[in-house]
């Protein structure tokens, strides 16, 4: 990440600059600028924030430049430079037509700027404006190259005041990606327009582009000149909620999801619209694309390699775009094994035993002769071949996850199956068991009794002889409990080919000595007419088939697990309720907003990869379909998650470890709450950085919001927070738990949680998919067989190969592969991440006020104390659930991150 410098830069007579590219900001690499050092006259180039500056820069630029501030006859000269990034990658056609569009805008028939004054022209009611094209024969030179430079000239009359905004009009036949506008010439010092986006072509949209200049202001504060431009860029984004969407086209708006099935195709692909009554869910961007034939209710496909529409701005740049392909080539190759197997063989083959796992994780593997021979024969898998071979025939393999990489077999331990529950991928499940008997929350005269098979007698034996009662007013049981959102799919779920399921309820066991330990597990069918109350219940007992029956129901609990952390905590907790507040944003928020610029960097890329989970990881027949235990009822259950659990207010991480009564409220203790488990890494680490956002917002926002009535008097405020209630989160409209917007703690607990879900939160869950999933026995991802009972045929096949039973009931070594290439891809981070510690970097190019930039730098010094603070944790030896023997250290929480699969890192947005 490049950070901001103050710039020295050598100008001609009548330059304007004007910079751009997302990524290699001129203005903050110091490199570029010792390279533009010349004979010609040198003068600093200082944010127009830069008070103690502002006098200085301006009488230099005058002294070496001429009267660039006072011409009584031909006003003001004013000058910039605008930066163009280009592509990283161009063909032939492409750099053909880059040297016309620099030609044209070289003889000033490519870019059309306007500046618009902050007064008010009297003739037209508008704010003064002056143009001019672009000009430069050649662009100039830079050391990056894939920066070009263009100058410009304007002659400003003397009362045209302070320029508020530009008018960027693009006459090339493509579109251009605009970094910033530096005007400089006025008495007041350079005025930095930040851009960071992508310019339309004229004759794709007529429309001129405004750019504001850096600075945070509220709409009752707005000058008068660029007041309706304020209010005219809001529209340009609104669209009008009619025809598809084009690809060059910024339109912000909502829709349903209906465009997850493909039932015009094949009729089983078809899956229910989720966004309504019966079946809430928040709603995504709409595309606009055409309803199918057989149901006009859903819309059809856009199928890979065609990208679905996201507004132009939140598509992946070149560089996040190339590490998301990389990873695509990496799950192709992570599964040609897997595929040829199931092409040489009648249908896809399960590990048959646990070297097959372990070969996954080697260094290279030989195909065999015979492997090769048959390849030759499928023209697919040839191509396959020909692209991922290397020397020797030789196959590139898996990393060995972290989870098995110290020490290989603690995934079989009670001890880490349940610290897993505190400091793994799926942290956010574990609630405190506050009464009991347990009791479904089902309609019994469908699923059966209410009371849960758990008993007293049961538990207090697994206890050594404490009663329950006394257990649970010492807050030593804990419970993860799948029971009630899982049963009513069972039934479906186990209709499906090749996958069966239970409904599990999981009792833990906290001890004095701080271990966490399973003791009692519940699976649980439909009841039928032969059984009524279809439940199991299983301890780890002391003979060698209970010993291997506990291991079956623990995985059948992991399986559990891992399909409710993907379709409930990550997928709609994060990706899915985040989209709605992105929306809205760009919506009812103008660019010059302050909460608009504080949630800016928090909304990257959100959007895109959201898109790209509908094309291809929750669509029917997608990933999650495929290779999750829900199958093709994964999106209802998420569905049914969402209308049961989800809630605005829970989502904050102390009410939710309150909720789950991981947590009490204390007054004195920080951020209110006190840790019913002080070793729970993910809470104890995630208060901190909870902690680190809340004093960001509460004093960012207390700065702009001073007066009485401010937050209720803010027009675009209220209409965005009412929009992300009434419109995204529309099916949860009527709920009474949504925050008031009506006072400064109103707003910036609103703002603490999006930050945090799109942060921390998402971090956390993410990061570690491939750490501790990349290891299919730890967290199998589906089931394919019950468990065995006495009397059943399977039952003597278990007792004589209890090994082979247990891996014929993992997913299959394609459906395992398929799972660990995704989870790869989504554990790593690209090399142009902006993390939660950069923040002050990156703000500094959307803000004028070194007050607002203060709080900044002081939160990076936060977050740069918590690295040290969880590094010590880390190392303490009486935190057992982070350190020890084999335990790998939780480092999820660590603000920064080199790229690739590192299990630490918290990026500002949900990337990946």
């Amino acid at each position: 990440m490049l950070t901001a410098q103050p710039r020295t830069i050598a100008l001609r007579q009548s330059e304007i600059i004007i910079t751009a590219g997302k990524h290699h900001r001129l203005a903050r690499n110091p490199t570029r600028l010792q390279g533009l050092v010349t004979s010609r006259p040198v003068r600093a180039v200082i944010r127009s924030g830069d008070n103690n500056t502002k006098v200085d820069t301006a009488r230099k630029l005058t002294e070496n430049n001429g009267p660039l501030a006072s011409s009584k006859h031909a006003g003001i000269h004013v000058r910039a430079v605008i930066t163009i990034r280009k592509k990283i990658k161009e063909n032939i056609l492409e750099k053909i037509e880059d040297n016309w569009e620099s030609l044209m805008s070289g003889i000033g028939r490519g870019i059309l700027i306007k500046l618009i004054s902050q007064d008010i022209d009297p003739d037209t009611n508008s704010g003064k404006s002056i143009e001019s094209h672009v000009r430069g024969w050649l662009p100039k030179p830079t050391n990056n190259p894939h920066i070009v430079e263009y100058g410009a000239n304007f002659c400003v009359p003397l009362d045209f005041g302070s320029p508020g905004a530009i008018l960027i009009t693009n006459f090339h036949g493509n579109e251009f990606f605009l970094k910033e506008v530096v005007v400089h010439g006025f008495v007041e010092g350079p005025i930095f327009f930040s851009a960071d986006t992508w310019i339309h072509s004229r004759n794709n949209n007529p429309e001129s582009r405004i750019i504001f200049r850096n600075e945070a202001v509220l709409p009752s504060q707005t000058p008068p000149g660029i007041k309706d431009l304020r209010h005219e860029e809001l529209m340009s984004v609104r669209g009008n909620g009619k025809g598809e969407r084009k690809m060059h086209e910024r339109i912000y708006d909502y829709d349903r999801y209906n465009d997850l099935g493909n039932n015009d195709k094949i009729e089983d692909l078809a899956r229910p619209v989720l966004g309504n009554k019966e079946q809430p869910y928040p709603r995504r961007c709409r595309t606009g694309r055409p309803p199918t034939t057989k149901d006009p209710s859903t819309e059809t496909r856009t199928e890979k390699p065609h990208p679905v529409y996201v507004p132009r701005d939140e598509a992946f740049e070149e560089i996040k775009q190339n590490t998301f392909s990389a990873g695509r080539l990496k799950a192709l190759l992570h599964n040609l094994i897997p595929l040829i197997a199931a092409t040489l063989s009648a249908s896809d083959i399960p590990f048959t035993n646990f070297s097959d796992i372990d070969d996954l994780y080697k260094d290279d593997v030989v195909l065999n002769e015979e492997g090769r021979k048959e390849v030759k024969t499928n023209q697919f898998l040839t191509n396959m071949i020909n692209q991922v071979l290397t020397v020797d025939d030789k196959l590139l393999k898996y990393d060995i996850p972290a989870i098995i990489k110290r020490d290989r077999f603690a995934w079989l331990r009670d001890n880490e199956f349940a610290r897993q529950t505190l400091a793994g991928v799926n942290p956010v499940n574990i609630e405190l068991l506050k009464e009991f008997p347990i009791r479904s929350k089902l309609d019994p005269a469908i699923y059966g009794p209410p009371e849960s098979a758990i008993t007293r007698e049961l538990l207090e034996e697994e206890l050594s002889g404490i009663s329950v009662e006394q257990a649970i007013k010492e807050k030593r049981l804990f419970m993860i409990d799948y029971h009630d959102i899982l049963l009513p799919f069972i039934e479906k779920i186990n209709s499906l080919p090749d996958r069966k399921a239970y409904a599990s309820r999981t009792i833990l066991c906290y001890t004095p000595n701080g271990i966490l330990s399973p003791i009692v597990i519940e699976l649980s069918l439909p009841p039928s007419p032969s059984s009524p109350s279809n439940k199991r219940v299983f301890t780890h007992g002391h003979d060698a088939t209970t010993h291997w029956i506990w291991k079956l129901a623990k995985a059948h609990v992991c399986s559990n697990d891992a399909g409710i952390h993907q379709l409930v905590n990550h997928w709609l907790r994060t990706h899915a309720c985040m989209e709605p507040y992105i929306i809205a944003t760009h919506r009812q928020l103008s660019s010059l907003h302050p909460v608009y610029k504080l949630l800016h960097p928090h909304l990257r890329y959100t959007m895109e990869i959201n898109a790209l989970a509908r094309q291809s990881l929750i669509n029917a027949g997608g990933v999650i379909e495929a290779c999750f235990l829900p199958g093709k009822y994964a999106m209802e259950i998420s569905s049914a998650a969402y209308k049961s659990m989800w809630r605005f207010d829970m989502e904050a991480l102390p009410a939710d470890l309150v909720r789950r009564g991981m947590a009490v409220e204390d007054p004195s203790a920080a951020n209110g709450v006190k840790l019913i488990i002080k070793d729970y890494p993910y809470a104890a680490d995630g208060l901190l950085i909870w902690s680190a956002i809340k004093d960001l917002v509460e004093s960012y926002v207390s700065h702009y919001y001073s007066g009485p009535n401010s937050i209720t008097a803010d027009v675009e405020l209220q209409a965005w927070w009412n929009e992300i209630k009434n419109t995204g989160h529309y099916d949860k409209r009527n709920e009474p738990w949504w925050p008031n917007l009506a006072t400064k703690e109103d707003l910036s607990g609103i703002l603490i949680t999006m930050i945090w879900i799109a942060s921390g939160q998402h971090a956390a869950i993410n990061f570690g998919q491939y750490p501790f999933g990349g290891y299919p026995p730890n967290r199998p991802t589906l089931m394919r067989n019950l468990i065995p009972q006495e009397g059943e045929p399977d039952y003597i096949s278990f007792l004589l190969d209890p090994e082979r039973t247990f891996l014929s009931s993992l997913p299959t070594q394609l459906q395992a592969t398929k799972v660990m290439a995704v989870q790869d891809t989504l554990s790593t981070h690209s090399p142009d991440e902006e993390y939660l510690n950069q923040l002050p970097h990156i703000q500094r190019f959307s803000f004028s006020d070194p007050e607002v930039q203060l709080l900044f730098e002081r939160f990076s010094a936060k977050l740069d104390e918590i690295e040290r603070i969880i590094h010590q944790r880390n190392k303490d030896i009486h935190l057992k659930n982070r350190s020890g023997a084999g335990v790998p250290p939780y480092e999820l929480f660590l603000p920064s991150s080199d790229p690739g699969v590192t299990g630490r890192g918290i990026p500002n947005s949900i990337s990946i």
